[in-house]
């Protein structure tokens, strides 16, 4: 599996590309291009222009949860396949892998939209939408770990504005928070969006699902950029327990949570442009 970071909040040092508070990536695997959620904006295409990545010919869109700068990046890549159609030039629209959540009309005061900007109804009209709650296996390695069980007392358990739900609006608790995993002989690759679940209780999810207890690498935002710091502590011990070979932290990570994984786990630089390989 190839893995390729198109957005983050960050660029890596001497490489001529955008930064936005997002992420996006691009990975292929097992013959599958999948783009694993779009950013804020545009910036995912012209990160993946300037790295040679065509994102016209894509198998799966997946979408780890329903936040804006996860999610409205989709408006300019239909804006591709719009202009892919009037050029003539060849094409294919992705699959969209989610939560069954992930599209519903979300809000935060004083900031207004918080979730995505198209519904469900109307990305169905333009995808082949795949709801799933239980995972669901992209290729024989790869799977989409649907709702992450909140097993944790630390972390998970927070609400992030509101979401409209059976006709109100009530706290929003992230439910559909999502992650891929992916099968390798020296153990899983964990890849999550923001980690709203709590990124132990994704881990320890990855790993029930995958029937494996060991953790090759931690690829993703971990939404530690506003913990308290208990919970960054509870978290390092957690995951000195399961002794990653390598934690790429990304987006919302959080400047406090990258200083105290330093010296303790096997942290390594991270940002847009960097290419991940994991062999099978």
């Amino acid at each position: 599996m190839n893995l390729t970071i198109l957005t983050d909040n960050y660029s890596l040092p001497g490489k001529p590309l955008l930064a936005e508070h997002g992420l996006s990536f691009y990975i292929e695997t097992d013959g599958k291009k999948i783009l694993f959620d779009t950013g804020y904006s545009d910036v995912f295409m012209r990160n993946a222009a300037k790295l040679d990545l065509s994102l016209r010919h894509l198998d799966y869109l997946v979408f780890s949860h329903g936040h804006y700068d996860h999610t409205w990046g989709v408006v300019p890549l239909i804006a591709l396949y719009r202009e892919s159609i009037k050029n003539k030039i060849s094409y294919h629209k992705p699959e969209v892998i989610t939560h069954p959540l992930t599209f519903y009309h979300k809000y935060k005061e004083p900031f207004g939209e918080q979730g995505s900007l198209l519904s469900e109804s109307r990305l169905a009209s333009i995808f082949q939408l795949s709801l799933r709650k239980k995972p669901f296996w992209i290729t024989e390695k790869l799977v989409f770990l649907g709702e992450v069980p909140r097993t944790n007392d630390f972390e998970g358990n927070y609400s992030d504005g509101k979401i409209y739900k059976n006709k109100i609006y009530i706290d929003d608790c992230i439910l559909e928070d999502s992650a891929l995993a992916y099968k390798t002989d020296a153990g899983l690759v964990v890849i999550t969006g923001c980690a709203h679940s709590g990124i132990c209780n994704t881990i320890a999810y990855a790993q029930s699902i995958c029937a494996e207890t060991r953790i090759l690498d931690v690829v993703g935002g971990l939404h530690l950029c506003e913990a308290a710091e208990t919970q960054v502590q509870s978290t390092v011990q957690y995951l000195k327990k399961v002794s990653p070979l390598s934690i790429h932290p990304c987006h919302c990570t959080g400047f406090a949570a990258r200083m105290a994984f330093v010296n303790t786990l096997p942290l390594q630089e991270t940002g847009v442009g960097l290419t991940l390989n994991y062999s099978e």
